[in-house]
């Protein structure tokens, strides 16, 4: 048998040689245009040896147009945002109803799957969020039963809900191997993560259901104090409670670390902050916090905070994934793109380039900077910093490569101390009156 078909002819007829005339000719055409193209930028680069790189040709280096970099940057490495709040607008704009949510068309704040992927967004993590309860409602010693544990498993529903509903753009990730698949296969990683111990209901037994249903950070507080630790407040210091950890506080730190659960310490008071990460046998994040060297309000982090964040002697690695509220970012009418620049290489200068990242609070935000009104704006960001000087193996690190590695260690932790048989907190607070009393 010979290799052609049953239906070609062994001698070609006329049709045949025009179209293989044809077909020379194209080829012919395109080779010419191609050398054309090759050799005119030869001679450039004999005269201008920079346009190469400022095309974007260069094997290994960024373009000197920061557009064009910026767009190599997130090619490589699409951006993992840490804290983004899709699914409180889908219950309060929708009634978590998924079926009617439109996430590939233009939804009403931040966030859709559009604007994700022209921000060249390969990750973030879907806040599972409800609000502080009113100090009335749950009473002095939060013991009043209020609905924050249903709610956050609602807020968990609604997440998974739609991420399975757009199966060619999402994909659900609970490790960092996970999202790295996800990443190669160019879906968007899909993480789980509660903003807020109030909604674990006083209860470490509760943190261990969230992380069977898949949540992989737990912020330690939100706007108001509870069982286990203190909260900043929001612009203005709240009155401490509990001087930072309360000592339920500490063995909630000590099972997150056991499970591979992030800390987040973004909303923490300083003396939380502080605590937690010299208790913390992992690594920790502040999932969406800013430096308050650049804007001096309660929710950023302090300077004394961020001196204990590092690979050193007495510091324990972490990053803090920039917030873009606008609030947090400068004064009224005064935050933008610079101004978030700003705050990220306040950060690397202080606790090292390797210790920053980006967790916007899109959807959980009113006022965004002028140049970061939506996800798909990420890439402006990236630009400016190209201009100031970052390089590639900085932004890198930036978009995502901090933060995976820092969820790699609390993995690695949590592997060593299974592995040594540490055994789970059974803890309960002490407050509670529904149990029988401790027996003596």
């Amino acid at each position: 048998m010979n290799g052609h078909g049953e239906t070609e002819p062994l001698i070609p007829n006329d049709e045949t040689v025009q179209r293989d005339s044809r077909t020379l000719r194209n080829r012919a055409v395109a080779w010419s245009v191609l050398t054309a193209f090759l050799i005119a930028v030869g001679v450039v680069a004999l005269v201008d040896p920079s346009f190469v790189s400022d095309i974007g040709l260069s094997s290994g280096k960024l373009p000197r147009d920061p557009k064009l970099a910026a767009q190599r940057v997130l090619d490589i490495a699409p951006v993992i945002d840490g804290h983004i709040d899709l699914p409180i607008v889908a219950r309060f704009v929708w009634r978590n109803n998924v079926t009617d949510i439109p996430l590939d068309g233009q939804m009403p704040m931040h966030v859709d799957i559009p604007r994700l992927r022209e921000g060249k967004v390969g990750g973030f993590f879907w806040s599972v969020y409800v609000g502080c309860a009113k100090p009335e409602d749950e009473g002095a010693d939060f013991l009043t039963a209020t609905w924050r544990v249903r709610d956050t498993l609602e807020q968990i529903d609604v997440a998974k809900g739609l991420i399975s509903k757009y199966p060619n753009d999402f994909s659900y990730a609970v490790s960092t191997s996970g999202i790295k698949s996800a990443i190669r296969d160019r879906k968007i990683a899909s993480i789980l993560g509660v903003e807020g111990a109030h909604q674990l209901g006083n209860s470490i037994a509760v943190l261990r259901q969230y992380y069977e249903l898949g949540v992989r950070y737990v912020t330690l507080t939100h706007t108001c104090h509870n069982a286990f630790a203190d909260s900043c407040g929001y612009l203005i210091p709240s009155v401490p409670r509990h001087y930072g950890l309360s000592p339920l506080g500490f063995r909630l730190v000590e099972e997150m670390n056991r499970l591979g659960m992030l800390v987040d310490l973004s909303h923490t008071s300083d003396m939380t902050a502080t605590q937690a990460l010299l208790h913390s046998k992992a690594p920790v994040i502040w999932s969406h916090s800013s430096a308050r060297a650049i804007h001096d309000v309660a929710r950023n982090v302090p300077d004394e905070v961020l001196s204990l964040v590092g690979f050193g002697e007495g510091q324990r690695d972490a990053v803090v994934m920039v917030n873009f509220n606008g609030p947090f970012v400068a004064a009224d009418g005064e935050a933008d793109i610079e101004a978030v620049a700003d705050h990220i290489e306040h950060i690397a200068k202080v606790a090292g380039v390797k210790h920053v990242g980006i967790g916007s609070d899109y959807d959980g935000i009113e006022v965004t900077p002028t140049g970061l009104e939506d996800v798909s704006k990420y890439p402006a960001l990236i630009a400016e910093l190209y201009q100031r000087g970052w390089s590639k193996q900085d932004l890198v690190g930036l978009t995502g490569g901090n933060f995976l590695r820092v969820f790699e260690g609390a993995e690695k932790v949590a592997k060593e101390l299974q592995a040594a048989g540490t055994l789970p907190k059974y803890d309960i607070y002490e407050k509670r009156d529904d149990l029988p009393p401790r027996e003596l």
